[in-house]
């Protein structure tokens, strides 16, 4: 009687493949939490009037400045913080490729050569082999897909994070450029204010030489000038040092960077409006990352949830081997072994445990962060609305309050010149014309970065569309 055919190599793996199935029934996967629900918020803006007009991804363009356009042009490739940034969004999308890894099966090769002798005079033995080896780990409870998810999403957040340095960069170098031109401005009311002061001076020497005014006449203007002296260093001071910082900005040593901006003449001032507020959560990369964040942290949760059950592994190896190089290949040469195995942690002392705790833990402390993060938003829009909304008024009154001192130092000028009036009432009218001519340069600063307040604060140039960019490199990532 024939005997019955024994099982092949394929019904042997499949029969542990099988029987390891047998132990994970269908839909046991381990699932994030979904991301609570955040209250409704409101449906506009207080401070808002006009229509939407959301900032154009190159917004600096409004003001009308060439050289702004150049330094944001050079921020794109040469800004150390971004190149940084980048850098870290490409070593997160690394984590989550080495993440990912898990979930294939990992195939080795070999090969080895072997001569062996046990004792003397007894003959040596040689063997050869090539084998091919598979290992992999069912994901039964979703272990290896949830630590690629969280790994995935937090490289997502990475990303949105390059969003958010390239913001704030934007808005520093136009906010440090206008600083430069409101010192030079600054600059030049100041010697102004100086050649007036010297100018009243004289008049004031040629009185007391016809003894028409006395010596604490001089003495007292002769301080105003020393006082509008000493207010010049301070202002050089202030255009050297935010040279020096502008040009890190845009990746250069301070003695590479010419700024020719000597004011805001010509300049424009754009009013950009938000729309409605869910629309801003979709334009700011801070937001979208806080998502991201909490999101990992659920996938996080899930895995170490996962690492509390049972781990099950299957193994493969086939090969051949032989005592002769020549007969390797041969068919009776052929080797193979499968193997299954099953793994569960009884006691740890707590650890898997704490490690769920901690993740949950941290997830809440997200939560409570993207909570944060939407209502800041919300409250940076309706400041720099606020803030532009205001800054234009004051500067408006102030341009009117510089007029009018101005006016009436000139009247008063003339008046000491023809011995109208005295000194007192012309150091009254000078030091108010000197004071209305540097708030004004002021305002005028102030109202350029509340327009860049209210850029920075709808996004800036980043746009949701960001999040669907592959590549990894600097604004191209971030935009």
């Amino acid at each position: 009687m024939n005997k019955p055919a024994g099982p092949t190599r394929r019904d042997a793996g499949r029969m542990v493949l099988g029987a390891l199935l047998g132990f994970a029934p269908a839909g046991c996967a381990l699932h994030p939490d979904a991301i609570p629900a955040i209250e409704r918020g409101p449906d506009r803006f207080r401070e808002a009037a006009a229509p939407a007009a959301w900032p154009n991804p190159e917004w600096w363009r409004g003001f009308g400045s060439v050289e702004l356009d150049r330094l944001m042009r050079r921020i794109a490739s040469e800004n150390l913080d971004l190149a940084a940034a980048a850098a870290r969004v490409r070593q997160a999308e690394a984590t989550a490729r080495v993440a990912g890894s898990t979930l294939l099966p990992t195939i080795s090769s070999g090969g080895n050569a072997r001569r062996s002798q046990t004792g003397s005079g007894n003959p040596s033995a040689t063997s050869y082999d090539i084998s091919l080896a598979a290992s992999y780990e069912l994901d039964v409870w979703g272990l290896n897909r949830n630590t690629y998810e969280s790994a995935r999403l937090s490289a997502v957040a990475t990303r949105y994070a390059l969003g958010t340095t390239l913001m704030t960069a934007e808005a520093s170098v136009a906010n440090t450029y206008f600083t430069i031109l409101e010192a030079r401005n600054a600059l030049r009311i100041q010697e102004a204010n100086l050649n007036a002061a010297r100018r009243v001076l004289n008049v004031i020497r040629q009185q007391v030489a016809a003894g028409t005014a006395t010596g604490l006449d001089l003495a007292q203007q002769e301080t105003v000038v020393a006082q509008q002296e000493a207010a010049v260093p301070p202002l050089r001071q202030s255009v050297s040092q935010n040279v020096a910082t502008l040009a890190v900005l845009v990746g250069l040593a301070p003695v590479q960077l010419d700024i020719l901006g000597e004011g805001f003449e010509g300049l424009d001032v754009p009013s950009p409006s938000p729309g409605l507020p869910s629309a801003l959560l979709a334009r700011r990369p801070d937001v979208l990352q806080a998502e991201a964040s909490l999101a990992s942290a659920g996938a996080n949760t899930a895995a170490a949830r996962a690492a509390l059950l049972p781990s099950f592994t299957l193994s493969a190896q086939g090969g051949f081997t032989a005592a002769l190089i020549g007969t390797l290949l041969r068919p009776e040469a052929q080797f193979y072994s499968l193997a299954a195995s099953v793994a569960q942690t009884i006691f740890d002392n707590g650890g898997l445990r704490g490690r769920v705790e901690l993740a949950r833990a941290q997830q809440e402390e997200l939560v409570i962060v993207y909570r944060q993060t939407i209502l800041n938003a919300l409250a940076d829009v309706e400041s720099a609305l606020a803030a532009l909304r205001e800054t234009t008024e004051q500067e408006a009154l102030l341009a009117e309050a510089e007029r009018r001192a101005a006016r009436a130092y000139n009247i008063s000028e003339e008046q000491l010149r023809g011995g109208v009036i005295n000194l007192i009432t012309l150091l009254s009218t000078q030091t108010t014309l000197f004071t209305a001519r540097r708030n004004l340069s002021t305002g005028r600063r102030n109202r350029f970065q509340a327009a860049v307040g209210l850029f920075r604060a709808l996004g800036g140039g980043w746009g949701a569309s960001a999040a669907a960019v592959p590549s990894p490199t600097l604004v191209e990532v971030a935009r």
